[in-house]
């Protein structure tokens, strides 16, 4: 990935419908060769194009990171998780939890009974530990590409 494979990112991170047309002169580039650069970057998979909701316009008024420790492969754990619309994504880790899960939920009492009635019966969690949070704001997630 060059400097132009990584403007053609940050220009999409900010406006990910932009035309070919008006991507191509921002990052140097005819429209036709930053259509070529980006399938060659989606053809390599070192690109994904994804939609990204927000939960908040999604009627999610409850948000939370969960650190689960789990008795055993934290694999199946996550799996289970994944299952549930509450779960935004869920990743394993190395350190002081095994995985963290993101949950959104319509109420703070969903979130509580999700976390206590769902997650803590999950067969293999131990324990769990809940990091509410507000989003405010709407939010974006970008990654730095250089």
């Amino acid at each position: 990935m060059d400097e132009i494979d990584r403007a053609i990112l940050r220009e999409l991170q900010t406006d990910g419908r932009i035309a070919y047309a008006d991507l191509g002169p921002r990052v140097g580039l005819s429209a036709s060769a930053a259509r070529q650069r980006l399938q060659r970057l989606l053809d390599s998979r070192a690109v994904q194009v994804v939609g990204v909701t927000d939960p908040m316009a999604m009627g999610g008024q409850a948000m939370a990171l969960l650190g689960i420790t789990v008795d055993g492969d934290p694999r199946p754990v996550a799996d289970a998780l994944a299952t549930h619309p509450e779960v935004v994504y869920s990743v394993l880790t190395s350190g002081g939890f095994d995985l963290f899960a993101e949950v959104v939920s319509p109420t703070a009492r969903d979130l509580l009974d999700f976390v206590n009635d769902t997650v803590r019966s999950v067969e293999g969690v131990s324990a769990v530990q809940s990091f509410p949070y507000f989003a405010i704001h709407t939010h974006r997630f970008l990654w730095d590409v250089g």
